[in-house]
């Protein structure tokens, strides 16, 4: 087994007491998958602002600054957000919702339109959908 050393010891992340800390699940079922980057890195932001609550006031335009992002990809990366269930917002407040949800409330494969996907994953959904 590979003995892990960290590389820069006095810089050992630890669980702030604030509420910033970034959910593993995230990328264990998946849900990143779902993401474009400008939607990872909007989320990203809003777990990082956001309350214990998981609640924010930031603007669109504060947004846009602090993420070098335009208003169109804003909009966009925060309609992926929604649709995959990851945030609400209703103007002028975003949430980050729970990653805890039932089988119902989880989002759909995306498209090809949103994610590229490789020919063994193709022709597997084309087999399971004729099933």
């Amino acid at each position: 087994m590979v003995s892990k050393v960290p590389i820069v010891v006095e810089r050992i992340r630890k669980v702030p007491r604030h509420f910033s800390w970034i959910d593993h699940r995230l990328v264990r079922h998946r849900h990143i998958e779902s993401c474009s980057h400008a939607a990872a890195a909007l989320y990203l932001f809003l777990v990082t602002v956001g309350d214990a609550k998981g609640l924010s006031y930031y603007g669109d335009k504060s947004i846009s600054k602090h993420l070098c992002m335009d208003q169109s990809t804003l909009q966009d990366a925060r309609a992926n957000l929604i649709r995959i269930g990851l945030i609400a917002w209703q103007k002028p407040l975003y949430q980050v919702l729970s990653l805890d949800r039932s089988e119902q409330e989880k989002p759909a494969p995306c498209s090809t339109m949103d994610h590229p996907l490789c020919l063994g994953d193709i022709l597997k959904n084309t087999r399971e959908a004729i099933s």
